[in-house]
């Protein structure tokens, strides 16, 4: 269901009324993620409500650094209308863009909506420098499910005000209420910058990450490649480390390059220089672009420290990843041939022995379908159930998926 504008809270109302399940969307471009929601009775598939139409941009001030969208904005025409004024926002695109090309006059369909985006809260390698998605919100529009409307925060960085509503809507995958509208930080769009392909053993891969993570020197982002570029890319094996760098100086830019190309002659480590365009193909491999769409999508979260045994597991047979060296956060993803299902679970198993967590994004269709639970219980489980049974007490919003509970097999 596509509600215009004016018709929406009136459909929240009447959904209420009825005690009828429903799925938040935004651009429903990424509906397969997560766990299956459960229909409601009579029904064989869960009825999603999407904020597609909601999608203006209600007002940009470069003065601030600051705009205000409609949830149902695709991210890519956000990023197109930032860019005529030099700014962006600094999050990456979602993985899986690449899939699925504009088509019908919708740009930027692969990319999501802005509210999608919130309602994941997954960052991408650009945390490095600019934190995550939670860190750009200052604003937040809601309906709750009885279709009550609320706001919480700003719509400038030093006036927030009220709950913290936007922590806690960001990851919560649609389960507390649907998000109308946001307001969120913007940046200066760099006008210079290039990157660094680093390649070698990951003995000496390793001391050379900790070396940039401590230096004074602040890539955007610094991510670990695993097995991402296609066979005839790959100059030394299946590992490699993607160093992104940004400036307002060529001179500064190319000194940073120089510095760190000589620790890497240092360490016994090859580089190679990444122009814009260079780069850019390298970002877009390690979203999945150009390659077959795979049956498994992780997310993968580890001690920064432990992405080295990670990288070097067993159970990382035949799977292609993408992992901040930072923050210990990434995806990865394979075809089922190449991951059964019980690997999936020794992977989990691995990921929570270095001190982190395994969420499973996409997993094979089919008979066993939800096969491997999308996440586990937290240790919080008590507190997030009573938080939902507060937002929506008729257990209406994405029944089967809370994060931080494990859905029912």
């Amino acid at each position: 269901m596509r509600p215009e504008p004016r018709e929406l809270q009136e459909l929240v109302r009447d959904l209420h009324r009825q005690a009828t399940p429903w799925l938040p969307a935004g651009t429903a471009s990424r509906l397969d993620w997560g766990p299956p929601v459960q229909p409601g009775p009579g029904r064989s598939e869960a009825l999603v409500l999407s904020t597609a139409r909601l999608d203006r941009i209600v007002e940009h001030n470069p003065g601030d650094f600051t705009v205000t969208v409609q949830a149902g904005t695709p991210l890519a025409v956000l990023q197109e209308e930032l860019a005529h004024h030099r700014q962006w926002l600094t999050l990456d695109w979602p993985w899986g863009t690449a899939e699925a090309p504009a088509v019908s006059g919708e740009a930027g369909l692969g990319a999501g909506s802005v509210g999608g985006l919130v309602a994941r809260g997954l960052a991408g390698g650009y945390r490095q420098r600019y934190l995550g998605v939670r860190d750009q919100l200052i604003g937040i529009g809601l309906l709750r499910a009885d279709g009550t409307a609320a706001r919480a925060g700003g719509k400038v960085v030093k006036n927030v005000a009220g709950y913290d509503l936007m922590r806690l809507l960001c990851g919560s995958w649609g389960s507390l209420a649907l998000i109308t509208e946001v307001t969120l930080r913007t940046q200066p769009l760099p006008p210079q910058r290039r990157g660094l392909w680093l390649h070698g053993p990951l003995e000496r891969l390793q001391p050379l990450t900790r070396w940039l993570l401590s230096s004074s020197l602040s890539p955007e982002r610094i991510d670990w490649h695993r097995r991402t570029l296609p066979a005839a890319m790959e100059t030394a094996g299946a590992t490699g480390l993607l160093i992104s760098l940004a400036s307002i100086s060529p001179q500064t830019l190319a000194e940073q390059i120089a510095c760190i190309r000589q620790q890497a002659d240092a360490a016994g480590v090859g580089s190679e220089t990444l122009e814009p365009e260079r780069l850019e193909a390298h970002l877009e491999l390690g979203r999945g672009a150009a390659m077959p769409r795979p049956a498994w999508l992780l997310g993968a979260g580890v001690l920064p420290s432990r992405v080295g045994e990670l990288l070097q597991a067993r159970e990382l047979g035949g799977v292609s990843a993408v992992i901040g060296a930072g923050s210990g956060l990434g995806q990865l993803w394979a075809t089922a041939a190449q991951l059964p299902a019980y690997k999936v679970e020794a992977l989990r198993r691995r990921c929570r022995e270095l001190g982190g967590h395994l969420t499973v994004l996409r997993q094979p269709p089919g008979p066993a379908a939800a096969a491997v639970p999308a996440w586990l219980d937290a240790p919080s489980r008590p507190l997030i159930e009573a938080v939902k049974r507060q937002f929506d007490p008729k257990q209406q919003l994405a029944r089967g998926r809370l994060p931080g509970v494990q859905a029912p097999q």
